[in-house]
Protein backbone atom coordinates (compact mmCIF):
# COMPACT_ATOMS: atom_id res chain seq x y z
CA UNK A 1 0.00 0.00 0.00
CA UNK A 2 1.89 3.45 -0.85
CA UNK A 3 1.54 6.13 1.83
CA UNK A 4 1.54 9.41 1.32
CA UNK A 5 0.82 13.14 3.56
CA UNK A 6 -1.82 13.95 0.62
CA UNK A 7 -3.77 12.33 -2.14
CA UNK A 8 -5.03 14.40 -5.12
CA UNK A 9 -8.29 12.53 -6.29
CA UNK A 10 -8.23 13.84 -9.93
CA UNK A 11 -5.31 15.37 -11.99
CA UNK A 12 -6.98 18.67 -13.35
CA UNK A 13 -6.96 22.32 -12.32
CA UNK A 14 -7.89 21.76 -9.06
CA UNK A 15 -6.01 18.88 -8.67
CA UNK A 16 -3.10 20.37 -10.22
CA UNK A 17 -2.94 23.52 -8.43
CA UNK A 18 -3.06 21.95 -4.82
CA UNK A 19 -0.37 19.40 -5.75
CA UNK A 20 1.94 22.75 -7.20
CA UNK A 21 1.64 24.58 -3.82
CA UNK A 22 1.93 21.53 -1.64
CA UNK A 23 5.19 20.58 -3.53
CA UNK A 24 5.82 24.06 -2.98
CA UNK A 25 5.37 23.53 1.03
CA UNK A 26 7.44 20.27 1.33
CA UNK A 27 4.28 18.37 1.59
CA UNK A 28 4.52 14.39 0.29
CA UNK A 29 1.92 14.54 -2.13
CA UNK A 30 0.29 11.53 -4.88
CA UNK A 31 -2.37 12.11 -7.44
CA UNK A 32 -4.55 9.92 -8.82
CA UNK A 33 -6.52 10.00 -11.92
CA UNK A 34 -8.28 7.46 -14.29
CA UNK A 35 -7.15 9.08 -16.92
CA UNK A 36 -3.18 8.99 -18.68
CA UNK A 37 -2.16 12.42 -19.26
CA UNK A 38 -2.01 14.75 -21.93
CA UNK A 39 -5.91 13.49 -22.17
CA UNK A 40 -8.44 14.68 -24.35
CA UNK A 41 -11.10 17.02 -22.02
CA UNK A 42 -13.81 19.46 -23.29
CA UNK A 43 -13.75 22.71 -22.14
CA UNK A 44 -13.98 25.87 -24.04
CA UNK A 45 -10.75 26.38 -22.71
CA UNK A 46 -11.25 30.06 -21.90
CA UNK A 47 -8.81 31.36 -18.75
CA UNK A 48 -9.15 34.29 -17.20
CA UNK A 49 -6.16 37.30 -16.04
CA UNK A 50 -6.98 36.00 -12.78
CA UNK A 51 -6.07 32.35 -13.25
CA UNK A 52 -3.27 33.73 -15.14
CA UNK A 53 -2.37 35.67 -11.95
CA UNK A 54 -3.04 32.81 -9.49
CA UNK A 55 -0.62 30.28 -11.30
CA UNK A 56 1.76 32.71 -11.56
CA UNK A 57 1.87 31.78 -15.00
CA UNK A 58 5.04 33.49 -17.36
CA UNK A 59 2.73 33.68 -20.61
CA UNK A 60 5.99 34.26 -22.45
CA UNK A 61 7.84 30.71 -21.68
CA UNK A 62 4.55 29.14 -22.02
CA UNK A 63 5.38 25.91 -24.65
CA UNK A 64 2.08 25.94 -25.96
CA UNK A 65 -0.55 27.00 -27.68
CA UNK A 66 -2.12 30.43 -26.00
CA UNK A 67 -3.86 33.15 -27.39
CA UNK A 68 -5.35 36.87 -25.77
CA UNK A 69 -8.24 38.27 -26.82
CA UNK A 70 -8.44 42.17 -26.24
CA UNK A 71 -12.19 42.33 -26.54
CA UNK A 72 -15.14 40.22 -26.47
CA UNK A 73 -18.31 40.32 -28.53
CA UNK A 74 -21.55 39.45 -26.85
CA UNK A 75 -24.58 39.00 -29.12
CA UNK A 76 -27.71 39.36 -26.97
CA UNK A 77 -31.20 40.18 -28.30
CA UNK A 78 -29.87 41.19 -31.69
CA UNK A 79 -27.55 43.45 -30.33
CA UNK A 80 -24.07 43.20 -30.63
CA UNK A 81 -21.99 44.58 -27.85
CA UNK A 82 -17.77 44.85 -28.47
CA UNK A 83 -16.65 44.73 -24.94
CA UNK A 84 -12.95 45.62 -24.26
CA UNK A 85 -12.08 42.80 -21.73
CA UNK A 86 -8.48 41.04 -22.05
CA UNK A 87 -9.11 37.08 -21.63
CA UNK A 88 -6.85 34.15 -23.09
CA UNK A 89 -7.54 30.63 -25.03
CA UNK A 90 -6.13 27.75 -24.18
CA UNK A 91 -6.21 24.16 -25.50
CA UNK A 92 -7.28 21.96 -22.07
CA UNK A 93 -5.46 18.85 -23.70
CA UNK A 94 -2.00 21.00 -23.54
CA UNK A 95 -2.57 23.16 -20.71
CA UNK A 96 -3.56 20.35 -18.00
CA UNK A 97 -0.70 18.22 -18.84
CA UNK A 98 1.43 21.19 -18.68
CA UNK A 99 -0.50 22.10 -15.06
CA UNK A 100 -0.04 18.39 -13.72
CA UNK A 101 3.82 18.07 -14.99
CA UNK A 102 4.71 21.65 -13.29
CA UNK A 103 3.16 20.32 -9.76
CA UNK A 104 6.32 17.87 -9.93
CA UNK A 105 3.96 15.71 -8.10
CA UNK A 106 4.01 12.21 -8.85
CA UNK A 107 0.88 10.64 -10.53
CA UNK A 108 -0.81 7.35 -10.88
CA UNK A 109 -3.50 6.16 -13.02
CA UNK A 110 -6.11 5.09 -10.76
CA UNK A 111 -10.00 4.41 -11.04
CA UNK A 112 -10.88 5.23 -6.95
CA UNK A 113 -13.64 2.86 -6.10
CA UNK A 114 -13.60 2.91 -2.48
CA UNK A 115 -12.55 5.20 0.58
CA UNK A 116 -12.59 4.90 4.21
CA UNK A 117 -11.61 6.87 6.59
CA UNK A 118 -10.11 4.78 10.18
CA UNK A 119 -8.34 5.77 12.70
CA UNK A 120 -6.86 9.29 11.31
CA UNK A 121 -6.13 7.78 7.59
CA UNK A 122 -8.24 7.42 4.15
CA UNK A 123 -7.95 4.18 2.77
CA UNK A 124 -8.43 4.44 -1.29
CA UNK A 125 -8.99 0.97 -2.71
CA UNK A 126 -6.60 -0.63 -0.19
CA UNK A 127 -4.25 0.59 -2.20
CA UNK A 128 -3.06 4.26 -1.01
CA UNK A 129 -2.85 5.37 2.53
CA UNK A 130 -2.96 9.10 3.24
CA UNK A 131 -3.40 11.82 6.07
CA UNK A 132 -4.81 14.50 3.73
CA UNK A 133 -7.67 13.59 0.74
CA UNK A 134 -8.51 16.09 -1.84
CA UNK A 135 -11.41 15.79 -3.89
CA UNK A 136 -10.62 17.17 -7.50
CA UNK A 137 -12.45 14.48 -9.38
CA UNK A 138 -14.59 16.65 -11.63
CA UNK A 139 -18.81 16.58 -11.50
CA UNK A 140 -18.38 12.41 -10.73
CA UNK A 141 -15.62 13.28 -8.15
CA UNK A 142 -15.54 9.67 -6.02
CA UNK A 143 -14.84 11.74 -2.87
CA UNK A 144 -18.18 13.85 -3.12
CA UNK A 145 -20.08 11.24 -3.94
CA UNK A 146 -18.12 9.01 -0.69
CA UNK A 147 -18.21 12.07 1.81
CA UNK A 148 -19.92 15.29 1.06
CA UNK A 149 -23.03 13.93 -0.75
CA UNK A 150 -25.73 13.96 2.21
CA UNK A 151 -23.92 17.43 3.29
CA UNK A 152 -24.13 18.92 -0.36
CA UNK A 153 -26.82 17.48 -2.29
CA UNK A 154 -26.96 19.46 -5.65
CA UNK A 155 -29.39 21.54 -6.72
CA UNK A 156 -31.09 19.95 -10.20
CA UNK A 157 -31.76 23.87 -11.30
CA UNK A 158 -27.95 24.69 -11.19
CA UNK A 159 -27.05 21.96 -13.52
CA UNK A 160 -25.29 22.87 -17.05
CA UNK A 161 -25.23 20.57 -20.07
CA UNK A 162 -23.06 20.84 -22.92
CA UNK A 163 -22.24 20.13 -26.80
CA UNK A 164 -18.99 21.22 -27.95
CA UNK A 165 -16.71 20.32 -30.46
CA UNK A 166 -12.53 21.48 -30.69
CA UNK A 167 -11.41 20.85 -34.44
CA UNK A 168 -8.54 22.32 -36.57
CA UNK A 169 -9.81 25.09 -38.52
CA UNK A 170 -8.28 28.11 -40.27
CA UNK A 171 -10.29 30.85 -38.54
CA UNK A 172 -10.31 33.99 -40.03
CA UNK A 173 -12.10 36.23 -37.26
CA UNK A 174 -9.26 36.29 -34.11
CA UNK A 175 -11.81 37.08 -31.33
CA UNK A 176 -14.10 35.50 -29.10
CA UNK A 177 -17.95 35.45 -29.32
CA UNK A 178 -20.37 34.92 -27.05
CA UNK A 179 -24.41 34.38 -27.72
CA UNK A 180 -26.70 34.38 -24.44
CA UNK A 181 -30.12 33.38 -24.41
CA UNK A 182 -30.12 33.08 -28.57
CA UNK A 183 -33.52 31.49 -29.56
CA UNK A 184 -34.66 30.72 -25.74
CA UNK A 185 -31.64 29.21 -24.58
CA UNK A 186 -31.53 29.29 -21.34
CA UNK A 187 -27.26 29.31 -21.41
CA UNK A 188 -25.02 30.87 -23.95
CA UNK A 189 -23.38 29.82 -27.11
CA UNK A 190 -19.13 30.46 -28.05
CA UNK A 191 -17.15 30.86 -30.70
CA UNK A 192 -13.31 30.68 -29.23
CA UNK A 193 -10.23 30.52 -31.69
CA UNK A 194 -6.91 28.94 -30.06
CA UNK A 195 -3.86 29.77 -31.88
CA UNK A 196 -2.63 28.16 -34.84
CA UNK A 197 -5.26 27.22 -35.98
CA UNK A 198 -7.92 25.67 -33.62
CA UNK A 199 -11.52 26.41 -33.41
CA UNK A 200 -13.23 25.38 -30.21
CA UNK A 201 -17.45 26.21 -30.26
CA UNK A 202 -20.03 25.30 -27.97
CA UNK A 203 -23.18 25.74 -26.54
CA UNK A 204 -24.42 25.27 -22.91
CA UNK A 205 -27.98 25.53 -20.98
CA UNK A 206 -29.57 24.86 -17.88
CA UNK A 207 -31.21 21.29 -17.48
CA UNK A 208 -33.95 21.99 -15.96
CA UNK A 209 -35.35 25.26 -17.96
CA UNK A 210 -34.35 23.42 -21.68
CA UNK A 211 -36.93 19.95 -20.27
CA UNK A 212 -39.77 22.83 -19.62
CA UNK A 213 -39.19 24.22 -22.95
CA UNK A 214 -39.58 20.96 -24.93
CA UNK A 215 -36.02 21.14 -26.19
CA UNK A 216 -32.95 19.70 -25.68
CA UNK A 217 -29.09 20.80 -26.15
CA UNK A 218 -28.71 19.35 -29.82
CA UNK A 219 -32.09 20.95 -30.82
CA UNK A 220 -30.00 24.64 -30.01
CA UNK A 221 -27.12 22.59 -31.47
CA UNK A 222 -28.37 22.45 -34.79
CA UNK A 223 -29.69 26.07 -34.65
CA UNK A 224 -26.24 28.01 -33.69
CA UNK A 225 -23.95 25.88 -36.02
CA UNK A 226 -25.73 26.69 -38.89
CA UNK A 227 -26.04 30.22 -38.32
CA UNK A 228 -22.08 29.48 -37.90
CA UNK A 229 -21.64 28.15 -40.85
CA UNK A 230 -23.19 30.79 -42.81
CA UNK A 231 -21.04 33.51 -41.36
CA UNK A 232 -17.87 33.01 -38.90
CA UNK A 233 -17.38 28.98 -39.24
CA UNK A 234 -18.33 28.12 -42.78
CA UNK A 235 -18.23 24.66 -44.01
CA UNK A 236 -16.45 23.44 -40.66
CA UNK A 237 -17.63 20.03 -39.76
CA UNK A 238 -18.59 18.80 -35.87
CA UNK A 239 -18.59 15.51 -34.15
CA UNK A 240 -20.05 17.10 -30.91
CA UNK A 241 -19.62 15.70 -27.87
CA UNK A 242 -21.38 16.59 -24.41
CA UNK A 243 -20.90 16.68 -20.85
CA UNK A 244 -23.09 17.96 -17.38
CA UNK A 245 -21.74 20.43 -14.51
CA UNK A 246 -23.04 22.20 -11.98
CA UNK A 247 -23.08 26.24 -11.23
CA UNK A 248 -22.18 27.40 -7.74
CA UNK A 249 -24.92 26.94 -5.32
CA UNK A 250 -25.04 25.80 -1.79
CA UNK A 251 -21.53 24.44 -0.75
CA UNK A 252 -22.52 23.80 2.87
CA UNK A 253 -19.54 21.45 4.05
CA UNK A 254 -16.33 22.10 1.86
CA UNK A 255 -14.39 19.87 4.77
CA UNK A 256 -14.89 17.00 6.18
CA UNK A 257 -11.82 16.33 8.95
CA UNK A 258 -9.26 15.88 6.50
CA UNK A 259 -11.41 15.38 3.20
CA UNK A 260 -11.86 18.69 1.15
CA UNK A 261 -14.14 19.39 -2.04
CA UNK A 262 -12.13 21.15 -4.71
CA UNK A 263 -13.11 22.82 -8.35
CA UNK A 264 -16.44 21.11 -10.02
CA UNK A 265 -15.98 18.07 -7.41
CA UNK A 266 -17.81 21.18 -5.09
CA UNK A 267 -19.84 22.76 -7.94
CA UNK A 268 -18.12 26.08 -7.80
CA UNK A 269 -18.62 27.43 -11.93
CA UNK A 270 -19.61 30.99 -12.06
CA UNK A 271 -22.78 31.80 -12.02
CA UNK A 272 -22.90 34.25 -15.09
CA UNK A 273 -20.36 32.74 -17.29
CA UNK A 274 -20.69 29.05 -16.02
CA UNK A 275 -16.55 29.29 -16.09
CA UNK A 276 -14.97 26.37 -14.15
CA UNK A 277 -11.47 26.75 -14.27
CA UNK A 278 -10.89 29.92 -12.20
CA UNK A 279 -12.75 28.56 -9.15
CA UNK A 280 -10.77 25.46 -9.51
CA UNK A 281 -7.42 26.46 -9.63
CA UNK A 282 -8.37 29.16 -6.39
CA UNK A 283 -10.12 26.19 -4.71
CA UNK A 284 -7.35 24.13 -5.07
CA UNK A 285 -4.42 26.94 -3.69
CA UNK A 286 -7.10 27.06 -1.16
CA UNK A 287 -7.28 23.54 -0.12
CA UNK A 288 -3.44 23.25 0.02
CA UNK A 289 -2.97 26.26 2.22
CA UNK A 290 -5.40 25.25 4.78
CA UNK A 291 -3.18 21.95 4.71
CA UNK A 292 0.32 23.56 4.98
CA UNK A 293 -0.45 26.64 7.00
CA UNK A 294 -3.55 24.69 9.24
CA UNK A 295 -5.91 27.19 8.21
CA UNK A 296 -9.98 27.36 7.80
CA UNK A 297 -11.12 26.11 4.47
CA UNK A 298 -13.54 28.22 3.19
CA UNK A 299 -15.13 28.61 -0.35
CA UNK A 300 -17.59 32.01 -0.20
CA UNK A 301 -15.13 34.02 -1.75
CA UNK A 302 -13.27 31.38 -4.06
CA UNK A 303 -15.77 31.53 -7.17
CA UNK A 304 -16.92 35.16 -7.52
CA UNK A 305 -17.76 35.70 -10.65
CA UNK A 306 -16.12 35.81 -14.48
CA UNK A 307 -17.35 39.33 -15.23
CA UNK A 308 -16.40 41.16 -12.17
CA UNK A 309 -19.62 41.24 -9.97
CA UNK A 310 -21.24 44.01 -11.67
CA UNK A 311 -24.51 45.05 -12.56
CA UNK A 312 -24.20 42.80 -16.10
CA UNK A 313 -22.85 39.41 -13.88
CA UNK A 314 -25.86 39.93 -11.86
CA UNK A 315 -28.50 39.84 -14.61
CA UNK A 316 -26.46 37.50 -16.08
CA UNK A 317 -26.41 35.08 -12.95
CA UNK A 318 -30.17 35.78 -12.54
CA UNK A 319 -31.24 34.81 -16.33
CA UNK A 320 -29.38 32.01 -16.27
CA UNK A 321 -30.42 30.43 -12.70
CA UNK A 322 -33.26 32.53 -11.74
CA UNK A 323 -32.16 31.83 -8.47
CA UNK A 324 -31.88 28.35 -8.55
CA UNK A 325 -29.87 26.94 -5.21
CA UNK A 326 -29.11 30.40 -4.23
Amino acid sequence: MRSCDVLIVGGGPAGSSAAWQLRRGGADVVVVDQAAFPRLKLCAGWITPEVVRDLQMDVASYPHRFLTFDRLHVHLKGMHLRVPSVQHSIRRFEFDAWLLERSQAPVVKHAVRTIRHERGVYLIDDAFQCRYLIGAGGTRCPVYRTLFRATNPRASGLQTVTLEHEIPYDWQDPDCHLWFFEKKLPGYAWYVPKANGWLNVGIGGMADRMKKSGHDIKYHWTRFTRALDSKLAPSAQYEPSGYSYYLRGRVEVARIEDAFLTGDAAGLATRDMAEGIGPAVRSGIRAAQAILHDRPYELDDVTGSSLGGGLASRLLDWAMTRGAGA
